[in-house]
Formats: C-alpha cells, structure tokens, sequence
C-alpha cells in the first residue's frame, strides 16, 4: 500500500510544496546540524510584534504551509523551517522525543536571534508540538493558531467506548501503531523520516502520547483551532480497513472521533479569551491547502488579536 494511503487515513500527512519565494533559504548550524529555513518580514517587524512561527506535520517539510504565503507574507513576520531529517535539514540522532523537538526549535530561533512574542502555527501532529512548546516556554508565546491537529489529548479509555459504540475491532491509538509501524517497513523511505517515524512511535508506547499527560493549563493567550469533521470516506480508507483486517465502523468510527476532538480541544480553551474553535463540515486534512484563503484570514484575524493585547 501506498506511503501516503497510511499517513493520510491517521490524519497526519501533509503535502509537501517548494518554498515560497518570500526570502532566500538558509541553513544554520544547531547542535552541529544543518537545518534549514526561510524568514519573511522580519524587516519590517516591530519590538515586542509576534513572529509567526509554522510547524509542519508529520514527514513534511516547512515548505507544505507555502500555499498560504500569496495571503500572508505581506501581513506580519513569519519564518518556516524544516525539523532535523526532513528537507533539507540533517538528521540529529539526538532528537528522540517530541520534548527534544520542541528544544531544537526554541535553539533555533535563539540562534537567529529572532527574539519572542511568538504566534506558534501547528498543523496536523504540529499541533501537539505547538501544544508542549508552549508549556515548556509559556512566557513566550503571544498565541497559537492549530490546522486540524491531531488529538493528543484521547484516553484509552474513550478510545475503547469509540470501538464498543461503533462496533469496531480497532481504536485510533492502535491504528497509529499498526500505521506506522507499516510504514517503517518500507525500505523506500528516507533516514530522516524513519527517525521521525520511530520518534512518534516511541511517543504513543506504550500509552498515547505519555509525554502529553501532565501539561499544565494554557496561558490566557488567544487561541484559534480548525477543525475539519465529517469527512468523505475515500477509497484508500476502505480499501485499507479491508486489506488489514482493521473491522472498523468507518463512517461512525470517525464521527465519535471527530466529536471526541472537539469536545478535547474545545475544553483545552475554555479560559482563553479571544479564542475560539472554527468547525468545517466535510473538509480535509488539509485545510490550508484547500482553502488557503480562509486559513490565511483567520490566521491574521488572531495576529491582530495578539497585537492588541
């Protein structure tokens, strides 16, 4: 089965675009490790505005946000970058937790000296980083801004009533093992992104993204969240659900999902004023490459809210 098959049924894949032409691409060293990025508007920033700071999802490069760039580049300060093994960035075989990610990237910014408030961006499994980020560096931040983000916050035990209601074999938390211990097995698939993979795999076992149990509260900070629900069934998922035996509800399973992670993410902000939580019935994963503009606009709607505060 496809690479993309599996990420795209876990809600993780992102498509990986070229770089907007917004700067020159640059590669600093970190921890003796190249990484690459791209800044925009960094000239024209003033003292304490919030830099625009993008994490990408799983496997994919700073370059899948370059759909949203022809909306946003002239409205604030922003920079994209690529995680250790992915794009153009070397491997670091001393990044093994999604702890240690979150570290690489406060070293890089520091390394710039592109100095806080930041309005983190994170879609897909972004937004959990943008989540423990903000809990190692809560002084930092000026706002968070989640595209669809995976559920991090989803118990066993939930998980376990999803399988009982809708009469399927397989819960969410089993499937991503299944998946991506799948895709590890794939010889094709590059160093960096098998680094990335057992990273993530590591971070679910044996308990669902443990290292995420014991956040503390959010800071009173705007937050945005986009949430993509009620999806099409496509093909690939079916015939997936099939090959592998997964006996999974598709069309029930992924609706108490989709309730779950609106109940999770809602609750998450329930003290944050100027936040709020945008629901897009038949949506994709990918909400900013479907429809830019919208993402665009409500990502400068919560810069201004920053701003403002």
């Amino acid at each position: 089965m496809k690479l993309t098959i599996l990420l795209l049924f876990i809600t993780f894949f992102t498509i990986s675009l070229v770089y907007p032409q917004v700067s020159e691409r640059k590669l600093v060293s970190i921890n003796n490790k190249k990484m690459a990025y791209i800044t925009f508007g960094l000239e024209k920033r003033k003292i304490d505005e919030p830099i625009v700071v993008f994490e990408s999802g799983l496997g994919s490069s700073g370059g899948s946000n370059g759909s949203l760039f022809p909306f946003i580049q002239d409205s604030f300060a922003g920079i994209v970058y690529d995680r250790n093994g992915i794009g153009e960035s070397e491997l670091d075989s001393a990044v093994r937790t999604d702890a240690d990610v979150i570290k690489r990237l406060h070293d890089l910014l520091t390394t710039l000296k592109i100095s806080p408030p930041y309005l983190l961006v994170g879609h897909s499994i972004g937004g959990p980083f943008i989540r423990l980020f903000t809990s190692k560096y809560p002084e930092e931040i000026a706002g968070l801004f989640f595209i669809d983000p995976t559920d991090f916050m989803l118990t066993k035990e939930e998980d376990d009533e999803v399988k009982l209601k809708t009469s399927s074999k397989t819960g969410y938390q089993e499937l991503l093992s299944i998946n991506l211990q799948n895709i590890l097995k794939d010889p094709t698939i590059s160093r960096g992104f098998r680094h990335e993979l057992k990273r993530e795999l590591d971070e679910s076992t044996p308990y669902f993204f443990k290292n995420y149990t014991s956040l503390p509260p959010l800071p009173d900070i705007p937050v945005t969240i986009m949430i993509a629900y009620n999806k099409h069934i496509e093909q690939y998922e079916t015939k997936m659900n099939e090959e592998l035996k997964l006996g999974i509800n598709l069309i029930q399973w992924w609706k108490a999902l989709d309730q779950l992670r609106i109940q999770h993410y809602a609750e998450m902000i329930k003290n944050n004023r100027n936040s709020k939580l945008i629901l897009l019935p038949r949506y994709s994963h990918g909400i900013h490459q479907q429809d830019p503009k919208l993402v665009a606009e409500a990502l400068i709607s919560t810069y201004k809210i920053c701003i403002k505060r």
